[in-house]
C-alpha cells in the first residue's frame, strides 16, 4: 500500500473535511433566509441551491473515502476491499455563471471544497497507481504486520 497514505496524512484531512461540512451546512442552510435584497433573488437563490447541493456532496465524497482509509489502517478492511469501495467520487464542477452570483464568502468556501477535493483526488490517483504497480497482496500484508508491530 501506498506510504503516503499515513495515519496523520488521513487524520488530518479528516479534520479539515469535518470542518468543511459544518461551514457547508451553515452557509447553504436556506431556511433563514427571509430578508429581501438582491442576495435573495430568484437566481442567487437557486445557484446556491445548486452549489450547496454540488458542494456538499464534494464534502461527503471526500468524507466516505477518508473513512475508507481510516478502515484500512485500523485493519477494519483489508487492501481489496479498500480498493473495491474506496474509491473517491466523482466531482463536479462548480458552474461559474453561478459562482458569480453568490456572495464572496460562500465563494471561498466553495473553493476551499474544491481544493481539499483536488487534494485528495491526488492522493487517491497515487494510491492506486501505486497499488496497480505493485500489486503484491503477501507484500502487503506483511508491510501491514510490519507496520503493527512498530505502532505497538
Amino acid at each position: 500500500m501506498d506510504r503516503t497514505v499515513t495515519e496523520k496524512v488521513v487524520e488530518d484531512l479528516y479534520a479539515e473535511a469535518l470542518l468543511l461540512a459544518d461551514e457547508t451546512r451553515a452557509a447553504f442552510d436556506l431556511r433563514d433566509g427571509t430578508e429581501d435584497g438582491p442576495e435573495n433573488s430568484n437566481e442567487t437563490r437557486i445557484a446556491m441551491s445548486i452549489e450547496g447541493l454540488r458542494t456538499t456532496t464534494r464534502v461527503m465524497h471526500v468524507l466516505a473515502w477518508l473513512l475508507n482509509q481510516r478502515a484500512y489502517l485500523a485493519g477494519e478492511i483489508s487492501a481489496r476491499q479498500l480498493q473495491k469501495a474506496g474509491t473517491l467520487g466523482t466531482e463536479r464542477p462548480s458552474d461559474p455563471r453561478n459562482m458569480a452570483v453568490l456572495p464572496i464568502a460562500m465563494r471561498a468556501l466553495i473553493r476551499d471544497t474544491e481544493r481539499l477535493y483536488g487534494r485528495v483526488a491526488r492522493l487517491d490517483a497515487e494510491q492506486r497507481s501505486v497499488r496497480a504497480a505493485n500489486d503484491d497482496p503477501v507484500g502487503d500484508l506483511r508491510g501491514r504486520i510490519a507496520q503493527a508491530f512498530n505502532a505497538g
